[in-house]
């Protein structure tokens, strides 16, 4: 992975505009294109590893759960004729 996230452009302004949003409603102080984009390139390389990180360890834990109950859903019973066929004449009788 790289040092730090990329995201696409139309996201990036998306994200740099929900970023001043947030700076004016709970800072009260409002926030330039610049700095709001600077901000967001901190987020980026700095707190989104961490997240995107927890993410995978996430993934691979569901995976591993998943991957122990294989077992059971696919496993085939080995050498099940005679009793299969046992069951059968007791069911006769």
């Amino acid at each position: 992975m790289a040092a730090s996230l990329e995201i696409t452009a139309p996201l990036r302004a998306q994200a740099i505009s929900s970023i001043q949003r947030y700076a004016e409603e709970n800072l009260g102080d409002p926030l330039g294109d610049l700095a709001a984009g600077n901000l967001l390139d901190y987020f980026l390389s700095e707190i989104a590893p961490l997240i995107y990180n927890q993410a995978v360890s996430d993934v691979q834990e569901r995976l591993q759960h998943r991957i122990g109950e294989l077992h059971g859903e696919i496993y085939a019973d080995t050498f099940q004729y005679w009793t299969r066929l046992e069951k059968r004449r007791k069911s006769r009788s």
